[in-house]
């Protein structure tokens, strides 16, 4: 089941999930107050969560989306990333991206999103900035 959760409730899953190495504070963004937070629970345990913003000028941008290990590859993350898709059009957002590990390149491809720019790291980790137009 999707709810919409507070940016709080997606603290302890992103810092399991992205960046367990770095403090707690580390998985926090400025905007997180602002943005939209969603949660995909399962048997009442949020076992995947995802932020949205969108910014004046209509453009969409999701961070911090995470899922915990033992609920990967079961198609929870599409379901959220459908979501927010839909979310972003409801705010007539026209276009949307996000920066993705590398490793995840495939999985945005298949929600006919593309690879902008070129390759570079947050750390030791690889990112690419996806982006799809509506």
């Amino acid at each position: 089941m999707i709810r919409s959760i507070t940016a709080a409730d997606t603290y302890p899953l992103r810092h399991r999930v992205l960046w367990p190495d770095k403090p707690f504070a580390f998985v926090k963004v400025p905007e997180d107050e602002s943005g939209l937070h969603f949660g995909y629970f399962v048997e009442e345990q949020l076992v995947s969560v995802i932020s949205l913003f969108v910014n004046a000028q209509g453009i969409a941008r999701f961070r911090k989306f995470a899922t915990h290990p033992d609920f990967q590859r079961k198609g929870l993350g599409s379901a959220l990333l459908k979501i927010v898709f839909e979310r972003a059009l409801e705010l007539r957002a026209t276009a949307i991206w996000c920066d993705a590990r590398l490793e995840a390149k495939p999985f945005y491809e298949r929600f006919g999103m593309v690879q902008e720019g070129e390759l570079f790291y947050k750390g030791e980790i690889a990112y690419v900035k996806m982006t799809r137009v509506f």
